[in-house]
């Protein structure tokens, strides 16, 4: 049976729903190591969608006095962190933790230090509103991205609506997040077969990282992480501890707990820990290797590992094996933004 093209002709669906970005897309390839992204069932990816969150994610505009963004906090020249112990918002405001890296946060579970944010949609709207880092209002936030023109056909072209919301904002920003990947590690390589891909110190390191120092009791996965909560005993000799997990949970079998990073590109993310306390890697190993600070909820597998001077060496080298490649020429800041 042929089929009548007048009548395809007339029921023809409006040119914005025939977009690229309205049909099914596949993320881009992820690099050697990992596994594919999961995205949300309700927020699927769309290359429109990845880009206009890319100029949301730079854009300093949707701070309260147009100084800060994500990327002010999360920025591809420190692997997104911002080298700091901890970092500053508007008017130079500090806040008390760390930024975490955005890499590979598509295979987080929870999200910040203490898993407050269950997704990295909510986690995107977080900093928007809280004084110390943005000092917005979600309303505040849409009402400045809807006085600016040239977002709206950009929202046209991922969503297929110029309607311009905070939820349909935080998609966007969250689609971006999860391509900030990094894989393609020298372990990775090492992993596939090149067995050259690996130095001598790196080989040994590797071997203590997995056997004597069992780093991947918690440390484990294609991501080094178990997205776990420990308490490693950092801080809670300070005179007002941050209670960490336990600020969302009230229990308090998570009092001093926090989120258990990803190891991958450790070695581009310094200063360490959720306070930023430790400068180095090597002050991190020596950390471990001494069983971390007593207290009332020391983590078990907190215990002394006795690694010598030689071994604790071998296994900050090795952890410098797990730096990817290709994701910071992929992710360099936008040169013009919408008017």
């Amino acid at each position: 049976m042929s089929i009548n093209r007048r009548w395809l002709a007339a029921v023809a669906l409006p040119a914005f729903l025939l977009a690229p970005s309205m049909f099914a897309q596949a993320p881009p390839a992820v690099p050697l190591g990992l596994i594919p992204v999961q995205y949300p069932k309700d927020n699927p990816y769309s290359a429109d969608k990845a880009a206009l969150g890319k100029l949301l994610y730079f854009d300093t505009r949707l701070s309260a006095d147009g100084t800060v963004s994500c990327a002010t906090c999360h920025s591809p020249e420190f692997a997104f962190t911002d080298g700091k112990a901890v970092s500053s918002g508007i008017k130079a405001q500090k806040g008390g933790r760390s930024a975490p890296t955005v890499i590979n946060r598509a295979y987080s579970l929870n999200q910040f230090w203490d898993g407050r944010a269950k997704t990295l949609e909510e986690q995107a709207g977080g900093p928007m509103q809280n004084p110390i880092e943005m000092g917005n209002s979600h309303g505040g936030v849409v009402k400045t991205i809807q006085s600016i023109p040239g977002y709206r056909p950009l929202f046209q072209k991922a969503f297929g609506t110029d309607q311009i919301d905070i939820d349909l904002t935080t998609k966007a920003i969250a689609t971006y997040e999860r391509t900030v990947l990094s894989g393609n590690s020298a372990y990775d390589r090492y992993k596939a077969g090149n067995k050259k891909a690996l130095s001598a110190a790196q080989e040994r390191g590797m071997d203590i990282y997995f056997n004597k120092a069992k780093c991947d009791q918690c440390h484990e996965g294609v991501n080094f992480t178990l997205n776990s909560y420990h308490n490693l005993g950092i801080g809670t000799d300070k005179p007002n501890p941050d209670a960490g997990r336990h600020d969302v949970t009230k229990n308090d079998a998570d009092w001093g707990a926090f989120k258990t990073p990803t190891l991958r590109d450790i070695a581009r993310t310094a200063p360490y820990m959720h306070d930023g306390s430790l400068a180095t890697l090597e002050e991190v190993v020596d950390y471990y290797n001494k069983g971390g600070i007593k207290n009332k909820n020391l983590d078990e597998k907190m215990t002394p590992l006795n690694l010598s001077k030689a071994e604790q060496t071998d296994l900050v080298e090795f952890l410098k094996s797990l730096n990817g490649e290709g994701w910071l020429a992929q992710h360099k800041p936008p040169t013009q933004f919408p008017k």
